[in-house]
């Protein structure tokens, strides 16, 4: 298994003051937000060592995952989840939510103290879905794999997965029909069966055509 380095992180603060890795959850759920992590990273931080566990969120075990993360946010400068709910995916599609969702995670690190303009946002994956989205003074790199190669991003993905999954958690005790505690919104077969007996609730995504999504697991 790839463990995360802060190789690329090292490198990239002898040009910029601070690193800010942004990784998202919750882009393929039926139903509940979209989350966004966000980590800084500074220069005496990236001579660290990486906490003992750190993964991307998908490879970290469930039952691990809150004690991971605490690490997680206990090793970078500091950490924020910003939101879009099931309504704004509605409203506005999931790639301009995610945008949303990362710049209020932003503005959470700006209202500690970080200054984002002086750092370069590492974003996992191919697409610039930040600078759209509002936040144009950034500087920001999509990083293919980046959660699985670069500590910073998989810190800001375990945090932001055990986050969504305490929320979800929370909304399946007003709704426990669907599972929620267990699939956490995604596309499980019970998640599914539950929807096509008792409707979608507020909290789905209506304007996805979930009786045609595949199911995850």
């Amino acid at each position: 298994m790839i463990e995360p380095t802060l190789t690329l992180e090292r490198r990239l603060l002898k040009e910029h003051a601070l690193i800010i890795a942004c990784d998202e959850v919750g882009r393929g759920a039926l139903a509940g937000p979209v989350a966004v992590g966000a980590a800084v990273i500074d220069p005496a931080r990236s001579r660290k060592r990486v906490p003992a566990g750190l993964r991307d969120s998908k490879l970290v075990p469930e039952a691990r995952r809150p004690e991971v993360a605490a690490r997680a946010a206990a090793f970078v400068q500091h950490s924020a989840v910003g939101w879009a709910s099931s309504v704004e995916v509605d409203e506005i599609g999931i790639i301009r939510a995610l945008g949303l969702a990362a710049v209020r995670a932003i503005a959470d690190l700006r209202a500690h103290g970080v200054v984002p303009e002086d750092a370069l946002v590492i974003l996992d994956g191919n697409h610039d879905y930040i600078t759209p989205a509002g936040e144009s003074g950034l500087r920001v790199q999509p990083i293919v794999k980046a959660d699985r190669d670069c500590a910073s991003a998989a810190a800001a993905s375990v945090i932001a997965k055990v986050a969504r999954d305490t929320l979800m958690t929370g909304l399946h005790d007003d709704l426990p029909a669907y599972g929620w505690a267990r699939n956490k919104g995604y596309a499980s077969l019970d998640h599914r069966d539950a929807i096509a007996a008792h409707g979608m609730s507020v909290h789905h995504r209506h304007s996805w055509a979930i009786a045609a999504a595949p199911t995850l697991f």
